[in-house]
């Protein structure tokens, strides 16, 4: 009955409106403001540049139309006998009255005349008249023309006012030579005087008989030449070939069946007046429509006296011209196919012209029931509603007309173009996502020309741009490029901002611009810039983003930007406080010299390497990525050394190894490709240190058992051999088999620690393995170093020494770096280990199969003393599975080589066989995707050990990281746009207040059951077998999600559902194991940490939600961490007697609130990393000889409290310095503290509980504990319940006792509950819930069970 009441005031709770809304909305507001951790592009992209755009804007043939036939065949005064005409009729032709003067001198005028008007839009061509010609005429100046153009275009006028109309057989008329007489002249013998490529006019009626015609013979051409191509003996192959006729453009006056109009009020050639003459004729038009009569006072005689000049923009008729190039081209551009508009719109100027009058003839003749015809052909536009905002341009135009000319008043500039803007702005600022182009683009390039508007124009150019690529491509399409080019020459500083945004914006999504800025000088405009340090950070940033463009692998560019000092200005602003500034002279640093030794002496004398030395330590990842690809680049030089560079390479070498343990994988990644450079430079000497680490490795191998099988066959393991697990394939895990399947396997697992005959485990299955894996084919098997001698070869040349490397003499610098690469091949996170792998086998593979081997001669090169043996050695035996026979060859380890050869014959090469069925094979060897360490990757061809330069590329070009493309890429994004997460009405920001808000939720409720105090625990509401006996458990502290991990793989339960939702391999080698596990970010978007007693720390996102868990990030947490005994039988005898456990593995705390994280262990201090910059903040000396056994950290005091395995517990203060940092030292416990805990209020109290049972209570500013208690003896595992004031301890007498603050217990659990009321197994770990009264115990029995306060009366 009571929990009943409980239950209905929860619930009145739970659904009164009036509850404590300001309490809620304060939580809420708590989580609004954790930072979170791990959630950086870097983080959630793959690192790699964007997919390149297909290049459609840059015309690939642009050309010119080089020479014009005009052909009038008018025969003045005489008509032709097939054309009726009216009376009064059309008569002017160019303007003209042919009445007016005699016959003659009439064609001639008009003849010059039509010339000029062509002039007017191509001044440079070579013009030919011909005036009522014959046949021969027309052949003879076609040719000509023809033979002078070459390549380029010709354009044919033809005017068949006097001759009859056009033929259905495909004839034009001209004259014999007596004018008695109208010759045809076939279109077919046209098309082969003139060629390709052309362009036809053709002012007649009855044209698009003629477009009819030229299509047929084109294609019959074009099947004669599909004939002569095939078939050699055919006939037509002998005669000479017919031009094709793909390239050639008609614009004709009317359909086949119409005739043209004859209205007296327009020009006979009112096709060629629109063509030629588009103001003129478009003016009269608008006169005689009956909307003019709107505008007063205006007549076609005062339309003559409109002042000024076409191409003068200032006055009324230039700007009227303006305008309607304007018009046209946006028309055009809004309703022509993309590529079609690039053809005709921007190949080529006067072809560009005429179609944009082309549109204004279909306006206006289809007015007069005419239809001017193109080929290709055109979709209608003479509707198009731009057409009203030319007929409004006019309007305000000629109504000022009258008072201009008969008053002289000023002439009123055109609204039409600051209106067209506004369109514009209108379109950017209330667009939604998805939707159509801009209409006004075209105009905001016409635009550009003009001063006046120009600001505004590149401010809304530079909004539109900021879109993304697919603006870039639209804007370049349009053709802005020029534009924007030769705006580089003006030197206005307001344009320098807009400018500098708008070529950031192009080169990111088109880096082939690169070419066209050199050519221009366009580079030291940005130089400038640069320079100038009165810009903004951010300005500046793009300007050397785009000299980096400008030098990216390209000659010309890096000597034109060293030329204009760009070394020197770029580490004048190394120190910048903007981290992207910083980031991208890094970037461009290392591109200048990269592969450009001018450019490498020129940073020399800037000791431009010692200033790329601050920013290894940069707190921005990203920052310190790209100085690493600077240095990298800096020794990567493929010039020959002198002692000064190379004194100069080892420098660098040694500072780039101070980022070994660099907590961000992207610069490690880094790293390991600027370490190939000098790999690559200084390869006989790596090969040399390679082959002492080889023969020092095989010297400390014990055997194991050959087994004898064929390469590819899966063999079941031989039970001495422990389990592998492929480290490059988990990333992937579930890539090759469906979940449920997967799960299934695991769920059967063979858990013996054996790994008997079936062993199996999820790295041994086969999967596509992660993006940078092993190279060439999965199945090739020829690799020189597995995973496995590469780590025993790691450990057995004493790694730990690396710390006090630097200062070492250069000889040994070889002997480091190799170090440095192993150590690398062993990182946590797989795709630096790969890199690492490949370097080092392709040394390997160069040593060992060297046709000279070298012995090292220079005895002053460092090996340090190897480890003892360990039996974890890959070496290869002869078949009959005897040890090796100690050998001074260096081919020792390759599993070609059947039998070593002597010593004596050093420059013999190895016989070079395919491994064979026969032979030993290295235990690796039987599961196919376990890290193929090496093997000759997909370029080498057969054997070519012998062929130093066929190799040098086999690390070079295949090295690379892509972050510098990737880097990129944020100026290819918009960068105006509101962040998704600060967008209110997001979905993402959504989700988010929704986690919020069920968070608010969770710890109200769990309050509310902890505050009446908990009576018992020992309801069990969960239980599951586990597949992998549980050695860490964790709650998450708001879903019904737990995690639960076993030695090297992690479940995840819904304890509320009581069902697996995930089970994946967390990667760590085998001889490791998992000792600690955080939620981050478990407020919001959860990631899983896993730390294992190698010192490796892994982060995993997309677990237990359907998707294939990733791995974020991962880095060596502890890098001084050796774990003592490795040994593999170890359940129950763990928790008898800790002193055989081998140390406490890793222990680690986390603070969301600062994004800190606290590490320790098996070491000698706490190590405390900041996951925002991705390094290693500070390290607390803990004073004592033993291990770390738990860590707990208050952020509001800086304290953080550590229990150790001598017993005592110690207290930091991280303010201050590590001499005076531990603040106090409790000795109370006389042995291995199990937990240590720091309650989190201010005046919160230290608990410590230790192996003997016995919990004290210490209050940090006072030396003697403020109470103790006596629980259990014997424990193996405690947990303190942070919020209800409880505490759970498991004994290893399989039983766990609860007891409250005052050591009173209230739950005893010795029994599973169920049928059978088995009793539980020894306990291996238990962890209570955040916030509610839930306790989760794992047990020996692989049993996994969660126990809570009365019968979920909480969640309901």
């Amino acid at each position: 009955m009571n929990s009943y009441r409980a239950l209905m005031k929860m619930d009145s709770e739970l659904h009164s409106p009036a509850l404590a809304l300001a309490e809620e909305e304060e939580a809420d507001m708590n989580d609004w403001k954790l930072p979170l951790a791990f959630m950086k592009k870097r983080h959630s992209e793959k690192i790699e540049g964007s997919k390149a755009l297909a290049q459609s804007w840059r015309m690939k043939d642009r050309m010119k139309t080089v020479s014009v036939a005009l052909v009038l065949c008018l025969n003045v005064g005489v008509d032709p006998p097939d054309v009726v005409k009216t009376s009064p009729c059309a008569r002017l032709e160019c303007w003209i009255d042919p009445l007016s003067m005699s016959p003659q001198k009439a064609l001639e005028t008009i003849g010059a005349n039509l010339q000029k008007q062509y002039e007017n839009w191509q001044p440079r061509a070579r013009y030919k008249q011909s005036l009522d010609p014959t046949v021969d005429e027309v052949k003879k100046l076609c040719t000509s023309l023809r033979r002078n153009a070459k390549e380029e275009r010709v354009l044919f006028h033809y005017n068949g006012h006097g001759v009859p109309r056009p033929t259905v057989n495909g004839e034009i008329w001209v004259f014999n030579k007596n004018y008695t007489q109208y010759i045809p002249l076939s279109i077919y013998d046209l098309q082969t005087w003139m060629g390709s490529p052309s362009i036809f006019v053709y002012d007649c009626s009855n044209a698009g008989i003629i477009v009819k015609s030229f299509k047929q013979f084109a294609l019959q051409r074009e099947q004669e030449l599909e004939v002569a191509a095939i078939n050699p003996s055919h006939p037509l192959a002998q005669m000479p070939l017919p031009p094709s006729m793909k390239n050639c453009i008609q614009l004709a006056a009317c359909e086949a069946s119409e005739l043209l109009p004859m209205n007296p009020d327009l020009p006979a050639d009112l096709f060629t007046s629109c063509l030629t003459t588009p103001i003129n004729i478009a003016l009269r038009w608008f006169c005689m429509q009956k909307s003019a009569k709107l505008v007063p006072g205006v007549t076609l005689d005062l339309i003559e006296k409109i002042p000024g000049r076409l191409n003068d923009r200032r006055t009324p008729l230039g700007e009227l011209n303006w305008i309607f190039t304007a018009i046209t081209d946006t028309i055009a551009w809004n309703v022509l196919p993309r590529d079609l508009f690039q053809k005709l719109f921007r190949q080529d100027l006067l072809v560009a012209s005429l179609f944009r009058n082309f549109l204004l003839a279909e306006r206006i003749m289809r007015s007069y029931n005419c239809t001017p015809v193109s080929s290709p052909r055109l979709p209608p536009t003479y509707m198009h509603a731009m057409w009203q905002a030319w007929d409004l341009a006019v309007d305000i135009c000629l109504s000022q007309l009258p008072t201009i000319i008969e008053e002289g008043t000023a002439f009123r500039h055109s609204p039409f173009f600051a209106e067209q803007l506004t369109a514009f702005q209108v379109w950017l600022t209330m667009g939604v996502e998805n939707r159509n182009p801009p209409e006004q683009l075209p105009i905001v390039l016409q635009v550009l020309l003009s001063q006046v508007h120009r600001l505004r124009a590149l401010d809304l150019l530079g909004r539109f741009l900021d879109l993304g690529p697919w603006a870039v491509s639209l804007a370049l399409s349009v053709g802005i490029f020029p534009y924007v080019l030769k705006l580089l020459q003006s030197s206005a500083r307001e344009l320098r901002p807009l400018l500098v945004f708008i070529w950031a914006k192009i080169l990111a999504v088109d880096s082939s611009c690169q070419a066209d800025l050199v050519k221009d000088n366009g580079h030291k405009y940005f130089l400038s810039v640069l320079a100038d340090n009165y810009m903004p950070a951010e300005h500046r940033t793009m300007a050397v983003f785009i000299l980096a463009v400008i030098v990216n692998s390209y000659t010309t560019g890096q000597e034109a930007c060293l030329q204009g000092n760009l070394i020197a200005n770029c580490l004048e602003q190394l120190s910048d406080p903007h981290p992207l500034l910083r980031q991208w002279v890094a970037i461009c640093l290392g591109r200048i010299w990269q592969n450009f030794d001018p450019a490498r002496w020129c940073g020399v004398r800037d000791s431009a390497h010692e200033k790329l030395y601050t920013l290894l330590s940069d707190p921005i990842p990203e920052v310190r990525c790209a100085a690493v690809f600077a240095l990298g680049t800096f020794v990567g030089n493929s010039a020959e050394r002198t002692d000064h560079s190379t004194t100069i390479d080892h420098n660098v070498a040694m500072m780039l190894a101070q980022l070994i343990n660099d907590g961000s994988p992207v610069v490690r990644k880094e790293l390991v490709v600027a370490l190939s450079h000098l790999v690559v430079q200084y390869e006989s000497n790596f090969c040399t240190v390679a082959l002492q680490f080889i023969e020092e490795e095989k010297n400390y191998t014990v055997p194991s058992p050959a087994n004898t099988a064929e390469p590819g066959n899966l063999t079941p393991v031989s039970p001495a051999i422990p389990r592998l697990r492929s480290v490059n394939s988990y990333t992937n895990i579930r890539a090759a088999t469906t979940a449920r399947n997967l799960n299934k396997s695991l769920q059967n697992l063979n858990l013996n620690e054996e790994g008997g005959q079936g062993a199996f485990s999820p790295g041994n299955i086969s999967t596509s393995s992660s993006a940078s894996s092993t190279l060439g084919s999965p199945d090739n098997d020829e690799y020189i170093l597995s995973f496995e001698t590469i780590d025993k070869m790691r450990r057995v040349s004493s790694y730990s020494s690396l710390n006090s490397l630097i200062g070492v003499s250069f000889n040994s610098v070889y002997t480091q770096i190799w170090r440095v690469l192993l150590h690398l091949a062993a990182d946590p996170f797989p795709e630096v280990s790969d890199l690492a792998m490949r370097v080092l086998n392709s040394i390997a593979y160069k040593a060992t199969m060297n046709a000279r081997p070298q012995r090292i001669l220079d005895s002053s090169i460092s090996l340090s003393a190897p480890a003892s043996p360990t039996s974890k050695g890959t070496h290869i035996h002869p078949a009959g599975g005897s040890p090796p026979t100690p050998s001074g060859s260096s081919s020792s380890l390759t599993n070609e080589v059947p039998k070593p050869p002597p010593r004596e014959q050093p420059a013999s090469r190895p016989p070079y066989t395919p491994t064979l069925g026969g032979q030993a094979q290295p235990h690796s060897h039987q599961f196919p995707r376990t890290r193929k360490m090496f093997d000759k990757g997909p370029e080498q061809g057969t054997e070519d050990g012998d062929d130093p330069g066929g190799h040098r590329n086999y690390i070079c070009p295949a090295l690379q990281t892509g972050l510098c493309d990737w880097s990129a890429k944020y100026f290819a994004q918009p960068v105006m746009k509101i962040p998704e997460e600060h967008d209110l009405e997001s979905q993402v920001r959504m989700e988010r207040q929704w986690r919020f808000l069920r968070n608010t939720r969770v710890r109200r409720q769990s309050r509310n059951i902890t505050q009446r105090g908990i009576a018992r625990l020992d309801d069990q509401i969960f239980i599951n077998r586990n597949p992998g006996v549980p050695s860490v458990v964790k709650f998450h502290p708001f879903n019904t999600c737990i995690a639960v991990a076993d030695k090297d793989s992690i479940c995840f339960w819904d304890w509320e559902k009581g069902e697996r939702l995930d089970y994946f391999y967390n990667g760590n080698p085998r001889y490791t194991r998992i000792t600690a596990m955080e939620y981050l970010n478990g407020h919001d978007c959860s990631l899983l940490l896993t730390a294992t007693d190698d010192g490796a720390l892994r982060i995993w996102k997309n677990f237990a939600d359907q998707k294939n868990p990733e791995m974020v990030t991962a880095w060596q947490g502890l890098s001084d961490m050796l774990p003592t005994t490795r040994g593999l039988a170890r359940r129950v005898s763990i928790y008898l007697d800790r002193s055989k456990q081998g140390g406490a593995g890793m222990v680690v705390d986390w603070e969301q609130d600062t994004g800190l994280l606290m590490t320790s262990g098996d070491v000698r201090v706490i190590r405390i990393w900041d996951t925002d910059r991705e390094m290693k903040v500070q390290d607390i000396p803990t004073g004592a000889d033993s291990c770390v056994t738990s860590l707990s950290c208050d952020s509001q005091r800086s304290l953080v409290v550590a229990g150790l395995g001598d017993g005592s517990v110690r207290v930091f203060d991280r303010r201050m310095g590590p001499n005076e940092c531990r603040v106090m030292t409790y000795r109370e416990h006389g042995a291995w503290v199990v937990k240590a805990h720091l309650q989190k209020e201010t005046d919160g109290h230290i608990i410590s509980v230790s192996v003997n049972g016995d919990v004290r209570f210490f209050e940090p500013r006072s030396p003697d504990s403020v109470n103790v208690l006596q629980t259990v003896k014997g424990l193996t595992a405690l947990d303190i319940h942070p919020q209800a004031n409880l505490f759970a301890c498991g004994s290893m007498n399989q039983f766990i006792a609860v007891y409250n603050s005052n050591g009173d217990v209230i739950s005893n659990i010795k029994y599973y509950d169920g049928f059978m009321g088995q009793r539980i197994g020894a306990i291996s770990c238990l962890a209570f819930h955040p916030y509610w009264p839930h306790l989760a115990v794992g047990s020996n029995d692989y049993y996994m069970s969660i126990y809570s306060a009365e019968k979920r009366l909480e969640r309901r």
